[in-house]
């Protein structure tokens, strides 16, 4: 049974299932959404199956299918592409194989495309290219996101070079609406291969995948029988392709609405731009009694004892002070060109009803979990997915929100070959033009360049009992001392306080600690972090972008001059 089975009004009383071939009642079924019961196998569904799941009830506007040139080639082969085309039409009852409509998805307006693989494989046709190109057009005139549901075999041979043509034209409407700052979601259903993969449905900001949705540019078959090459279990499904970055999520049917609104809620909130129109209302600046701004106000500790504090197990990591610090939070992953970092998290939510885009290094409390996370230790997918997510962030001109607790880098041969090198640098390239506010904080460990390459911001606070260094203590003994035993001497030497960050001006601020430090009260110093953070983006949410971003420079520009002939790091910095 085909998922237009689904369509009517009257189930069929029995279906088997197409992966475990058990039964299903047809009802129950239809209640699931087409997803098995048994076996969680997601049934194909219809486009207009797929709309009215997507779509809130009577929310849904049409969008016509505009008239296209057809079959200018006069293409035959078995049969006439005309009669193809008649043919497709009276099966499916659409006229092309993708439909369109303005509508609303948990009550958020959204421009939907959703393709039709019974039409023609949901082949990519001057039709459908131009419809997804009108459906854009309109989230640009109407200024919300467009959600397009993607399947298809890919270009339509028998249009020839101009469905190839529609690949860009579909390209150009997406590159019009990230100009515009109005966020895009991808939603890759099965299957979804050539030309669409190599354009719209793998372009836009967030690509969610249903589970087991097979997504490539050559389909298995053709790769293997043109170079001959056996390819590994599970290739191209939406598994394979999270595992290798390609995907932010994989959302089952009964998931994807509320991931949607998750998403939509932050990405879709305004103001998009920081450097043009009207400033957002700034509420007052608090400056909460947990954050430190004067050396003299913390006390004289041992470098070594702080370094071994910080890397206490037990102090709380990144996705803890997500959990209570981030509602709605929607994790998202890879770095689009292979790679994903267990070690790097990001993704988006809500700090206190505003939206933020935060971005982190992991390590974990147990053995597996810092096994799991390579210790913190990001590989160069890390530090691309990282700036995937603050391109996105200054898309949609929300804040950044970075915690660094890594003791650095991974050093293995694999990161060298992926370049990991130009990865940090990239990083830092990026963060010192990102038009929107950017708030960092060492939570823990901050080592080196594998730190930096996210800790370039407008303001930089750290935990009382944290550390930021150029090296760790055990390599900087190793390498000038040349004895690891060394190694608090060169902890001391290396001034990597809080107290000592904070009179050179490396910090801006330090986030007071609980009695027996982070770890021995986690909410406590969950609740201190976010006052802090919370007041930073009070003194930064109304500075234009072209003034963030000159303060920002200012304040890198600075560092290592002599104060006679320069700005001081305090002068640097914005006011309050």
């Amino acid at each position: 049974m085909t998922g237009s089975a689904l369509a009517g009004t009257r189930a069929p009383s029995w279906v088997l299932c197409d992966r475990c071939r058990l039964p299903i009642y047809g009802k129950r079924l239809l209640r699931a959404q087409g997803v098995c019961p048994e076996c969680g196998h997601h049934r194909r569904l219809t486009a207009v199956e797929r709309l009215a799941q997507l779509l809130d009830p009577g929310s849904e506007r049409p969008i016509e299918a505009p008239a296209v040139a057809e079959d200018m080639l006069g293409f035959v082969d078995q049969v006439p592409y005309r009669d193809r085309l008649s043919d497709a039409r009276r099966r499916t009852g659409l006229h092309e194989a993708a439909i369109a409509a303005l509508g609303r998805v948990c009550g958020i307006p959204v421009a939907a495309v959703v393709m039709e693989f019974e039409f023609m494989g949901g082949s990519l046709s001057n039709g459908v290219g131009e419809l997804i190109t009108v459906t854009a057009e309109l989230a640009l005139e109407e200024s919300c996101p467009l959600v397009i549901v993607c399947a298809s075999g890919g270009a339509r041979m028998q249009e020839g070079a101009l469905s190839l043509m529609q690949m860009v034209k579909t390209s150009q409407a997406l590159l019009a609406l990230d100009n515009a700052g109005i966020p895009t979601v991808s939603i890759i259903t099965d299957p979804t291969f050539g030309g669409v993969t190599a354009s719209f449905a793998t372009l836009c900001d967030v690509i969610i995948a249903e589970p087991g949705a097979r997504m490539g540019f050559a389909g298995a078959r053709v790769i293997e029988r043109t170079i001959r090459q056996q390819l590994p279990d599970g290739f191209q499904t939406a598994e394979f392709l999270l595992e290798h970055g390609q995907v932010d999520a994989i959302r089952t049917r009964a998931q994807l609405r509320g991931t949607l609104h998750r998403l939509l809620s932050v990405l879709a909130a305004r103001p998009r731009r920081t450097d043009v129109g009207n400033k957002p209302v700034s509420t007052p600046a608090r400056r909460p009694p947990a954050l430190l701004t004067e050396a003299r106000q913390l006390p004289a500790v041992d470098s070594w004892d702080i370094a071994r504090m910080a890397r206490n197990p037990s102090r709380p990591c990144t996705l803890d002070y997500i959990r209570m610090l981030i509602d709605d939070f929607e994790e998202l992953h890879g770095d689009r060109l292979g790679g994903e970092c267990p070690a790097t998290v990001g993704g988006v939510g809500m700090l206190d009803g505003r939206p933020v885009m935060v971005i982190g290094q992991q390590k974990g409390h147990t053995a597996a979990e810092l096994n799991q996370r390579n210790f913190g230790m990001p590989l160069p997918a890390g530090y691309r997915k990282a700036a995937r997510l603050m391109r996105l962030a200054a898309k949609c001109g929300i804040p950044v929100l970075t915690f660094v607790d890594t003791g650095g880098a991974y050093p293995g041969v694999s990161a060298e070959e992926n370049g990991q090198a130009l990865a940090i640098a990239e990083n830092l390239k990026l963060m010192c033009g990102l038009p929107v506010p950017i708030v960092s904080v060492i939570i823990s460990e901050g080592g080196s360049g594998g730190a930096l390459g996210i800790a370039v911001a407008d303001r930089v606070l750290i935990l009382a009992n944290a550390f930021y260094s150029v090296i760790s203590p055990e390599g900087c003994a190793a390498i000038l001392w040349r004895d690891a035993a060394a190694a608090p001497q060169a902890a001391r030497a290396l001034r990597l306080s809080a107290r000592d960050l904070l009179e050179m001006g490396v910090v801006d601020g330090v986030v007071a600690e609980p009695d027996g430090g982070a770890q021995a009260d986690h909410e406590e110093m969950a609740q201190r972090l976010g006052d802090a953070l919370r007041a930073a983006l009070d003194e930064l949410r109304s500075v234009p972008g072209p003034e963030l971003v000159a303060a920002r420079r200012a304040r890198y520009r600075a560092f290592g001059r002599s104060p006679a002939n320069s700005c001081s790091t305090t002068d640097a910095r914005m006011p309050a």
